[in-house]
């Protein structure tokens, strides 16, 4: 009683504190911008920083102001220009700086924009250890500069020759963003889509020119070989509605979901009105009771919607919320039904030739389905059983998949995209993982040696062969990736000839039959030190011949240095430190100039002599240099 007397007397009128909008951002970044990470994944915080800014000019063109944007992103710089009616001069530090501040509250100044709290270049700002904005209005400029979410220096109001609009320029916060770095691919991507979605806006970046014409029509040309389509790509528009349809050879369902402007990568109300829509429509077409699986497999679409004052499950708008209505009041459901009755109905009805070859891509995956039917329920019942006491998998306690409401959703929300799975070789390297990780958010699924090349078999092979059905069921993606469990699936073998390989057999499993996996940056490979670099005060670790030299340099004298041959021989009290806060892994992103299955097909397929000649043209050795060498 004497400890909750004590308790009690000590929670006084001091114990309550009021955080000001700067410190809650920066005390709870993950509330706004998601995850923090450090460039390696395609929704860590740094990407968001720059949609944030993006956004308002998407806005801007969206409104009618403004057909360019020009974006500049060195190592660790942002600059965003764009060309709208630029910021009123004496609001400049008070939309970037106070809460709840913007012109979005007021319909009639903004229709269907991206963002309508307020907080978006707020949490830019406050993250950032620099940033600078200036609003250029009628031949007049305004500037302010900020430090960490602190007004450093407001300009007075001067004359310019620039044209309207706001350049923002800031720098992630390190103390943040640990180790960040931005990767091109990532930021490419992340521009296109603007493009695609604002038909004939123009993005420069970097120097080079993104311009989209026929909207979701190019991004699906994007995304998918031509050689694979079974038919020509399907696109549609209406008032506040575009879709692009078509069907590949690829196992899965692959959709990418926009709402105002905005990439929602994990779908919501209008995707899942989307599929519901487009089963039913194409039933009612063929007048025939097709299974919902066999219409969609093997899709790939694109779906993009307006409405008013979105509701969006968190800050990082990445989910429309179940509240998303239309225009006039029309359920999302509604919505999208009603159009695609009409429009791609309207569609199929004057292109036989499209109609016919979906009908048999359909009726394909109904045979393909019932096929596997017996093989899959004999494998399921084995992995159920498997799963009661599974020594490959060591599994974590949060899971991306789980649901969450109130609190806890916000709480949670972080640590779900924290979540992942390595995949190991052996008992010595997943010995030393499981030992060193962290038991919320990370599990281990151990290898038992090499898994099969499964490059050119059928989908048969993930049942047959145990290893990949329990591979399968850990992840739970028999059904798609709603279902996924963990957000990050993390490749570690050693950095070997046998290492390597199995790399290349797990990547050709999950391109094969779960290629919407990786293109949606689900799979990473874990980079882990080469060497250790120590003397009595400190131990540097290296991930390459170029930073041990480094580190020897700045140890002097004559460090030990030992070579790591393999993750077993790494200690689980050193492996902590390298899959903790500042793990490296590099993303897997499929190159946009070649298709995955030419991917595959050249480093998987028959030994050609076109490969022989590849690998003996790009054949280089290092060594080891010299302390002479060293020193200069």
């Amino acid at each position: 009683m004497a400890d909750n007397k004590d308790l009690f007397n000590a929670y006084t009128e001091d114990s309550i504190r009021s955080l000001d909008w700067r410190e809650h951002i920066r005390l709870r970044p993950g509330m706004y911008i998601g995850k923090l990470g450090d460039g390696s994944s395609m929704d860590d915080g740094i990407y968001i920083l720059i949609k944030e800014v993006v956004d308002n000019c998407i806005d801007e063109h969206m409104m009618g102001f403004g057909k360019q944007i020009d974006i500049k992103v060195s190592e660790h710089s942002v600059t965003v220009r764009d060309f709208g009616r630029g910021i009123p001069l004496g609001k400049v530090v008070d939309v970037v700086s106070k809460i709840n501040t913007g012109a979005k509250y007021d319909s009639k100044a903004f229709q269907k924009s991206v963002g309508l709290n307020g907080v978006g270049t707020k949490a830019v700002n406050a993250l950032s250890s620099y940033f600078k904005v200036s609003s250029f209005r009628e031949g007049k400029a305004k500037v302010a500069e900020f430090e960490r979410g602190i007004l450093i220096k407001e300009h007075k109001e001067a004359p310019t020759t620039e044209g309207n609009g706001t350049l923002v320029t800031f720098t992630p916060d390190d103390t943040v963003f640990k180790n960040y770095h931005y990767i091109p691919d990532f930021l490419e991507n992340q521009i296109w889509n603007y493009c695609f979605l604002n038909a004939g806006l123009t993005v420069n970046f970097n120097g080079q020119k993104y311009l989209s014409k026929n909207g979701l029509l190019d991004l699906l040309q994007r995304k998918t070989n031509p050689d694979d389509l079974r038919y020509p790509i399907i696109h549609l528009r209406g008032e506040d509605i575009e879709v692009a349809i078509t069907h590949e050879n690829q196992y899965g369902e692959e959709y990418y979901s926009f709402v105002n402007g905005q990439h929602t990568t994990q779908g919501g109300t209008h995707l899942a009105a989307f599929r519901e829509a487009f089963v039913k429509t194409v039933r009612d077409f063929y007048k025939k009771d097709y299974d919902a699986t066999d219409i969609r497999a093997s899709i790939c679409a694109a779906i993009a919607v307006r409405v008013q004052e979105p509701v969006f499950e968190s800050q990082t708008k990445t989910k429309l919320g179940s509240l998303a209505v239309a225009e006039g009041g029309q359920s999302m459901k509604a919505f999208v039904l009603e159009f695609l009755s009409k429009q791609l109905d309207d569609y199929l009805h004057k292109n036989s030739a499209v109609a016919d070859a979906l009908k048999k891509r359909i009726e394909q995956s109904e045979r393909e389905r019932k096929e596997l039917a017996g093989i899959k329920k004999l494998a399921n019942e084995r992995a159920k059983k498997a799963n009661l006491h599974n020594k490959k998998l060591r599994d974590c306690r949060v899971h991306l998949n789980e649901e969450y409401t109130g609190k806890a959703k916000e709480e949670m929300g972080s640590r779900q995209k924290e979540t992942t799975i390595f995949i190991t070789e052996g008992d010595s390297a997943s010995g030393s993982i499981t030992k060193s990780r962290n038991v919320e958010t990370q599990a281990v699924f151990s290898l038992r040696g090499k898994p099969l090349n499964c490059y050119g078999l059928t989908k048969k092979v993930v049942y047959e062969n145990e290893e990949f059905n329990l591979l399968q069921h850990a992840l739970n993606i028999e059904e798609g990736l709603e279902g996924l469990r963990y957000n990050n699936i993390v490749i570690a073998t050693d950095a070997d000839v046998d290492g390597m390989h199995i790399r290349l057999l797990m990547l050709t499993f999950f391109l094969q039959f779960f290629p919407d996996l990786v293109k949606n940056g689900h799979v990473y490979i874990l980079e882990t030190p080469l060497f250790r670099v120590r003397n009595k005060q400190q131990t540097i670790y290296c991930y390459s011949e170029e930073e041990k030299q480094k580190a020897v340099r700045k140890l002097g004298g004559k460090p030990e240095i030992t070579r790591f041959k393999g993750l077993g021989e790494i200690s689980p009290e050193e492996f902590g430190q390298f899959i903790g806060d500042d793990m490296r892994k590099a993303p897997i992103i499929p190159s946009q100039d070649m298709p995955v299955a030419k991917i595959l097909e050249y480093y998987m397929g028959k030994n050609t002599q076109q490969r022989q000649d590849f690998i003996i043209n790009n054949l280089r050795y290092e060594k080891d240099l010299t302390e002479a060498e060293v020193e200069n």
